[in-house]
């Protein structure tokens, strides 16, 4: 279920669209399972996902002179957190096409804050907390560490271009075994405001989608990314 986290940035309008970019597999994986995937956080090609900048290091190495298991709780604390990325922006945007779709059998799903909210009040076992991610300069700017949550919603700069806002669940209270992440329960037809389909999807692909989707019981809205329209002149 969502949980709100006062420390935690996010969008004050509820209604701000947000996206996901994935591949036909995975999206057909979150229809048939009403369950949404997230990844443990240190799988992230990224390996400084849940860690910290230098200044906050030098501080917490500081700390962890007499504690040692300090420093190791924090280590170690990255295989317990999981997270789910989407993309902010109002409109779809061709570089997430680009980086999250391996071929032209890819689709976005559209989605907002407030509707991604109230989709995980299905989850009934694991608690989810949505923020926005903070990219700034790891080797000057300081991450503050008085919230468990704070490694993972701060990135490099150069990764501001994806515009992340993340769920995140620490499962460090529950006895489990975490391999690549974790599938949560989602109320879909909650979650899903509309279905964008690749661009340079041939438009037998956009038939099967929709036929797809309606014979598992879905009427999700499905468009053609007009990303690749014809040109007026």
């Amino acid at each position: 279920m969502y949980v709100n986290n006062p420390n935690i940035k996010l969008p004050e309008d509820s209604n701000t669209v947000i996206w996901k970019y994935l591949d036909l597999s995975k999206f057909l994986d979150l229809l048939l399972s009403d369950q949404l995937f997230m990844s443990r956080s240190d799988k992230f090609e990224d390996q400084y996902e849940g860690t910290f900048s230098e200044p906050t290091y030098e501080e917490i190495k500081k700390l962890s002179e007499n504690n040692p298991e300090f420093l190791a709780y924090y280590k170690s604390h990255r295989e317990k957190v999981v997270v789910s990325s989407w993309h902010i922006n109002e409109y779809e945007s061709f570089a997430m096409w680009q980086i999250f779709t391996q071929n032209s059998e890819g689709l976005a799903i559209q989605s907002t804050i407030g509707r991604l909210q109230k989709a995980l009040e299905a989850e009934k076992n694991y608690k989810q907390f949505i923020g926005e991610v903070n990219y700034i300069d790891y080797k000057k700017e300081y991450i503050p560490f008085d919230d468990m949550f704070f490694p993972f919603l701060f990135k490099r700069k150069s990764f501001q271009y994806e515009r992340e806002v993340r769920v995140i669940s620490d499962l460090s209270e529950n006895d489990l075994k975490i391999n690549e992440g974790l599938k949560i329960n989602v109320d879909i037809n909650q979650m899903i405001e509309k279905i964008y389909i690749h661009p340079k999807s041939e438009n037998w692909y956009k038939k099967l989608v929709i036929e797809l989707v309606s014979k598992l019981g879905f009427d999700f809205e499905i468009e053609k990314s007009d990303l690749e329209s014809d040109i007026l002149i």
